[in-house]
């Protein structure tokens, strides 16, 4: 079924490979319920709805196509869901749950044609591999200022937080394990790091004890089917549904590119084979992710670090979909889980996804400045999308310009043409 003698795996190499990736992604069933609770979701529900809309996803990228690539709620989008769409723009979860039941929807039909497909092959090479160092850029700043390691300032913008506060302690002592457990090669280091700075936090009293460790999933009846749509036919829903189309379609192009260029799995055009079965793997798992409470779901970067312990199929898929179903047993611990001990792990993963910086080419401008702010404006904007834009604009403008235009693609241009109007009007 996975073509294992094709690829030149075998059965036991992919399970550890999807051990390891499970390993290195788990930390999502902790991060993505803190980060949504925000909203006023209930964080235990949040917990299982993550298990459940990893697996479906995960289990759609091992089948359909056989890609070792696993799924989960994404960074970022998470953070875009909770603090621009719900807290900043003042919508309710209801209604963008909503808004994200239908997008997911709209992907499904636009995953069965070329359309998105044709969309990543026409992203130039330098812009995935910067999309991918933006994205960990982006993913390190939300766990500073998760941590209060780095706060807000009306002077500057932002500043350094308070390194006198249990919160910020535990933040910089959870780094200092995580590095060290890097250092010396333990598989699962981010996981075993997150754990162990839990169980620090309760003498500082940031972490509040468990009351137990094994017990049934969480329900879901505080989110399932929870769907606001008194507002479908409004000019307010209208926004925010295209708001989630545009963010989710370029965030989970930018994350697909990101892992592909990182696992090194383009062809030597730049372009990702099976593309549209992979991308139908995360319109499934977005829409289903609604259904059951949760924002977007997007392949991860981690997925790499399965990858690079041998697995080259959807077997390695299937191996952490399996291990998603099990977390589920394990939420009581998974839960109590504070902020400050999941910071250093987005922090680390910041460094992990700035590899594929050595693989864009600074002596050309017109490819190097594009991908420098494809590369800041993530965080800056706090945005994966909008440094997309910056970076497919800037790049159509300096190739148009300096009479490089073999290089522009029809599709980057109509790209090109579509984010100008959308800024303008």
């Amino acid at each position: 079924m996975f073509k294992l003698k094709e690829h030149k795996t075998d059965v036991r190499t992919e399970i550890i490979a999807g051990f390891t990736t499970f390993m290195t992604m788990a930390y999502i069933l902790i991060v993505n319920p803190q980060i949504l609770s925000n909203t006023g979701m209930d964080k235990g529900a949040l917990f299982t709805a993550t298990a459940l809309s990893a697996a479906v996803a995960t289990l759609v990228m091992a089948f359909h196509a056989n890609y070792p690539f696993a799924l989960a709620p994404g960074m970022g989008l998470n953070a875009f869901f909770a603090f621009t769409v719900v807290l900043g723009m003042k919508y309710s979860w209801e209604v963008a749950l909503a808004a994200i039941l239908i997008e997911g929807i709209i992907f499904i039909i636009l995953s069965v044609t070329p359309v998105r497909e044709a969309i990543v092959n026409a992203i130039p090479k330098s812009i995935k591999h910067a999309v991918s160092v933006g994205i960990g850029l982006f993913i390190a700043f939300i766990g500073a200022r998760s941590a209060g390691l780095v706060v807000n300032s009306e002077a500057t913008g932002v500043t350094l937080g308070n390194l006198k506060s249990p919160e910020v302690i535990l933040a910089i002592i959870g780094l200092i394990i995580t590095g060290y457990l890097l250092a010396k090669g333990v598989k699962g280091a981010l996981l075993i790091g997150i754990l162990i700075t839990t169980v620090l936090g309760i003498p500082l009293k940031v972490t509040p004890m468990p009351s137990s460790i094994i017990s049934a999933p969480p329900s879901l009846s505080p989110i399932l089917f929870k769907f606001d749509f008194s507002k479908v036919f409004t000019g307010e829903f209208l926004v925010v549904m295209f708001t989630f189309l545009f963010v989710d379609m370029f965030d989970t192009i930018g994350t697909l590119v990101g892992v592909a260029s990182k696992a090194d799995m383009l062809d030597e055009s730049g372009k990702l084979p099976r593309a549209r079965q992979a991308l139908l793997a995360d319109a499934i798992g977005t829409t289903f992710g609604a259904i059951v409470g949760t924002s977007t779901v997007t392949t991860y970067v981690e997925s790499a670090a399965g990858v690079a312990e041998g697995g080259r199929t959807g077997l390695t898929a299937l191996t952490v979909a399996v291990l998603m179903l099990l977390s589920l047993l394990f939420a009581p611990i998974l839960t109590i889980v504070p902020a400050a001990a999941t910071a250093p792990a987005l922090i680390i993963i910041g460094l992990f996804m700035l590899s594929p910086i050595f693989k864009i080419d600074f002596e050309d401008y017109t490819e190097a400045i594009p991908a420098f702010l494809t590369i800041i404006m993530m965080p800056f904007t706090y945005s994966i999308a909008e440094g997309l834009v910056f970076g497919i604009v800037s790049y159509v403008v300096l190739k148009l310009i300096s009479g490089k235009t073999k290089d522009i693609s029809v599709t980057m241009y109509i790209l090109a043409i579509l984010f100008i109007l959308k800024s303008i009007l």
